[in-house]
């Protein structure tokens, strides 16, 4: 009998299917991320950098609020420890993604693939790729990559070279899109389990409440997010387990 593959979890082997389908979803991120660099790349030039320079930053960097954070260090004259040290709070999140996109990976799939996958997370590539059913093959991962990571590094040098020709509040109103990505990567989940979405609601108004509360707003905006992430998934995966064999019978 012939046997059939799910790409899904073809993890060690090249898929087009999983490669093209990286791109196709990468697109609308990648244009988000295209009008959002263009604040970034306003910060890159008020630090002195020249658009090459922050087209390697974003090409080299892809977390928003990390290269926020050391643009402005780098305009106060900051040493490299503090900015090493101030973008990796900045990014601790990130390691909580890829430990949770490790737990989706074939474990036969070869070990170059992993830094090369963790290297690339962002919020929304992460959403787009931990949404896929079964074992995630990383060609999905470089094909979102290939159409986001340059959108990203353009749209900084393009907003340096802007510079102060864009009025203020236009540049800013370009930020508008990075919340239409959220909402198209929670959305679906959302519409398809009831404890998604009260999941999400549950963020967002602990998210609020950390924000206003006297005692935790004062925490870092990085911080709060760690903190929040660790405590509601855990509690979300201790009260909702999934059922991973019905996964496996549904991929």
């Amino acid at each position: 009998m012939e046997q059939t593959y799910n790409i899904n979890t073809l993890g060690t082997r090249f898929s087009r299917q999983a490669l093209g389908d990286g791109m196709r979803d990468g697109v609308p991120i990648g244009l988000g991320y295209f009008a959002v660099s263009f604040s970034l790349g306003i910060a890159a030039k008020n630090a002195g950098l020249t658009p090459f320079q922050g087209f390697l930053a974003s090409l080299l960097c892809n977390a928003s609020a990390g290269e926020y954070a050391g643009f402005t260090l780098i305009a106060a004259g900051a040493t490299y420890l503090e900015l090493a040290v101030v973008t990796l709070i900045a990014n601790a999140r990130y390691l909580l993604m890829s430990c949770a996109m490790s737990q989706r990976l074939d474990p036969a799939m070869p070990g170059f693939h992993r830094p090369l996958m963790a290297f690339h997370i962002t919020d929304e590539l992460f959403g787009i790729a931990i949404a896929r059913p079964g074992c995630l093959n990383p060609f999905y991962s470089y094909g979102a990559v290939l159409v986001a990571a340059p959108c990203w590094a353009v749209g900084t040098a393009l907003g340096a070279i802007a510079g102060g020709l864009l009025p203020l509040r236009l540049v800013s109103a370009f930020s508008v899109a990075l919340y239409g990505m959220f909402l198209a990567v929670i959305i679906p989940a959302a519409r398809q389990s009831k404890v998604i979405a009260g999941l999400i609601v549950l963020c967002f108004g602990a998210s609020y409440g950390a924000a206003h509360l006297p005692a935790v707003s004062r925490v870092s905006g990085g911080t709060r997010t760690i903190i929040l992430t660790v405590v509601l998934s855990a509690a979300a995966a201790l009260l909702f387990p999934q059922n991973t064999e019905e996964d496996e019978t549904n991929a």
